[in-house]
């Protein structure tokens, strides 16, 4: 018990950045009072005093604000983070490793007995108000991403996202192409929007492709040129900076040129 309780702490310091001392983690920390919590009430459970380990699942979720159902299987070094509004359900299993954040849901999507939760594999992380529903199993090494709906099985070491949840695909040639070029005339749309259906952040990908295949084309064009003896040389695209203009005041002149296209 006590080697387990160490590694809970260990696994925490690794983990948060927030965490400075080992007395701090073991009396402020509710993740972790959780879990002590329902390795005690598993052991009734197993011990078959049912009742006794449900009223102690019931004073977890009062103490800490996480419901962790006795019957529940989580492996070692089993981190919450945060954790109020976790909800773990009855036939849940979580591998070594995993990490949660607050209001996460392992449930079920039927009223039917047997297994009906979740099975994380090892190292698995699951963002703040994820849904992971249904007897699936999220493969090892994977990333449920904050408020994603996962209800099919994820791919080891795979990102999911959205409602309902899907995987995100890894970036191919064409994705890359438009980071390049993203880069090339100071803009980075990838931030927030590389992974989600927006239609604004399609468009802005589309004009991307267009800009590349038009920078492709003028290469063409200038290395022709050359060949035929001509000079043309190759120019460095300036780098674009936002331009905010207050109504009640001139423009500075570095705004000027940027809106004129001077250099």
């Amino acid at each position: 018990m006590f080697k387990a309780l160490r590694e809970d702490i260990r696994c925490i310091f690794e983990r948060d950045p927030a965490a400075r001392n080992a007395f701090e983690v073991l009396t402020t920390y509710p993740g972790l009072h959780a879990v002590i919590l329902y390795r005690a009430s598993n052991h009734l459970w197993r011990w078959r005093l049912k009742w006794l380990a449900r009223f102690l699942a019931m004073f977890n979720r009062w103490l800490t604000g996480i419901e962790i159902h006795p019957a529940a299987q989580l492996g070692r070094r089993f981190f919450i983070d945060h954790g109020m509004g976790v909800v773990i359900g009855e036939t849940a299993c979580i591998g070594d490793d995993c990490t949660i954040y607050h209001g996460v849901t392992l449930g079920g999507t039927s009223w039917g007995k047997g297994k009906r939760h979740p099975t994380l594999c090892n190292n698995v992380v699951v963002g703040a108000g994820a849904k992971v529903l249904g007897p699936i199993v999220v493969g090892e090494g994977a990333r449920i991403g904050s408020n994603a709906v996962a209800v099919r099985n994820v791919p080891p070491g795979s990102t999911v996202v959205g409602i309902p949840g899907h995987v995100v695909p890894k970036r191919d040639d064409t994705q890359r192409d438009r980071q390049a070029i993203a880069e090339k005339i100071g803009f980075d749309a990838y931030g927030l929007t590389q992974s989600l259906p927006d239609p604004v952040a399609d468009a802005i990908n589309r004009m991307l492709d267009h800009i590349h295949a038009v920078d492709r084309e003028m290469a063409v064009m200038r290395d022709a040129i050359n060949r035929l003896g001509g000079r043309v040389e190759a120019l460095a695209l300036p780098d674009l900076e936002p331009c905010q203009i207050d109504s009640n005041s001139p423009p500075t002149d570095t705004q000027r040129k940027v809106a004129t296209g001077d250099k």
